[in-house]
């Protein structure tokens, strides 16, 4: 068996320093209580900009530009060991880490963001680092878009994990295209939430045959630093309860195994048996005696795309 850990707590809001070191100390709780792997919501470090959803994108353009600012300073850039604290934490421990993250490529235009998620193995190795491919509507406004170069499964101490970010999980090629390379562990860190969701992971955990983590930032407007940039225009409403949670795991062809966590901070916990996941294909295999080569196939450019080259 192996003990997971999802993390729905909070970040520091916009402040990556505070976050990390949140972070850490959530990384030993659960290493603590005997996980071997810890996940957390889509883009927690530093936190999701919820504000692109709050704000017009002319109107408020002047706003976003102050709070995109914000959030360019404290973004994680790979090429000058930005997350080397967590990579730290999970060879201290003995987990792997599968973490949301805003991504700042320095080593290309040291401008734009990326809507990131990084595998980290139980060794302190990065695994695998995707990058969103398509930014959801307004999100647009401050990620780029990612490329095939992260549609990868890769082998963990605890299985063959692989990943995808929010609504990218209803991109029918890219799950297949994780699908195709013997997935145990599909790990769907998002900021949805919600029955409709949730019957989104469950579809997975059929389809896929693995075992399906769904998780976003449990979040009130109470979390919320009061000195971000027009928190008074974002949150009027201090009761807010600005994200729920929702953190899930669904079994092998189906079936909650543990949550959702609805509106509540802390930890979801729970042992899985990640072998369940490939005896659960004989059903039903979607890459395997289910494909259909003779009539469908899949292409997937796995290339690093760059703007330039310099030779």
């Amino acid at each position: 068996m192996t003990k997971v850990a999802i993390i729905q707590q909070p970040p520091v809001y916009l402040d990556l320093e505070k976050t990390m070191s949140r972070a850490i100390q959530l990384i030993e709780d659960a290493a603590r209580d005997g996980a071997q792997m810890v996940v957390f919501p889509e883009a927690w470090f530093p936190g999701y900009p919820t504000f692109v959803w709050r704000l017009p994108p002319g109107a408020g353009m002047g706003k976003t530009d102050e709070l995109f600012c914000r959030l360019q300073a404290n973004a994680i850039d790979l090429s000058r060991g930005g997350m080397k604290p967590l990579q730290a934490a999970a060879k201290d421990h003995g987990v792997v880490i599968v973490a949301g993250y805003q991504e700042l490529d320095g080593a290309v235009s040291g401008s734009t963001l990326y809507n990131s998620c990084i595998i980290i193995d139980a060794d302190g190795t990065v695994a695998n680092n995707h990058r969103k491919l398509m930014p959801t509507n307004p999100e647009r406004m401050v990620w780029g878009f990612g490329d095939g170069s992260g549609l990868n499964v890769v082998d963990t101490a605890v299985g063959r994990v692989g990943a995808l970010l929010c609504w990218e999980n209803y991109m029918p090629l890219a799950r297949y295209a994780l699908y195709a390379q013997n997935i145990d562990i599909y790990v769907a860190p998002t900021w949805d939430s919600g029955d409709t969701w949730l019957a989104t992971m469950q579809h997975i955990a059929r389809e896929g045959g693995c075992w399906v983590i769904g998780c976003a930032t449990a979040l009130e407007v109470s979390d919320i630093p009061t000195d971000i940039p027009h928190y008074e225009d974002l949150f009027p409403n201090k009761d807010e309860w600005v994200n729920p949670g929702d953190a899930v795991i669904y079994k092998p062809f189906g079936g909650v195994h543990a949550g959702p966590m609805h509106q509540e901070k802390g930890l979801l916990i729970s042992d899985i048996d990640v072998s369940a996941a490939r005896s659960s294909r004989r059903k039903f295999d979607a890459s395997g005696h289910y494909a259909r080569p003779d009539v469908f196939t899949l292409t997937v450019n796995r290339s690093r795309q760059a703007p330039v080259t310099f030779d």
